[in-house]
């Protein structure tokens, strides 16, 4: 990515972030935007949303940023307006990476432990 791109995705990063805080339901779930990404033109941002609760949660923060993605967009013009001419759309993405590195922990864990406790007599 350009020093541009980056900018713009590290502004996008911390207004969504900000927006998300104070406008996104209470409902249980804690949702977090982790990263934008910004396409070379400007023209689209991708934000990967990291959404800590159960299944069901996440889908219904899903479901309702993908829903209300222009109400979204038109609080982030309010706010960024003057350093802008045009606005990206927003594309919102579930980034399940604190579930993966979980996993892995807790296999990294077993695998310790297995190896703690020495072989077994058959072997």
């Amino acid at each position: 990515m350009s020093i541009r791109t980056d900018k713009v995705a590290s502004l996008l990063l911390r207004e969504l972030s900000d927006i998300l805080q104070k406008e996104l339901p209470r409902n249980g779930a804690l949702a977090t935007v982790v990263e934008v990404k910004v396409t070379p033109d400007l023209g689209i941002a991708r934000a990967y949303i990291s959404v800590i609760g159960a299944d069901k949660e996440r889908e219904a923060v899903m479901e309702y940023l993908k829903s209300e993605t222009k109400s979204l967009r038109k609080l982030l013009s309010a706010r960024i307006r003057n350093q802008f001419r045009r606005i990206p759309e927003l594309e919102f993405y579930e980034d399940r990476l604190f579930e993966q590195a979980s996993r892995i922990e807790q296999l990294l864990k077993s695998v310790r432990s297995s190896a703690t406790e020495g072989p077994t007599e058959g072997e």
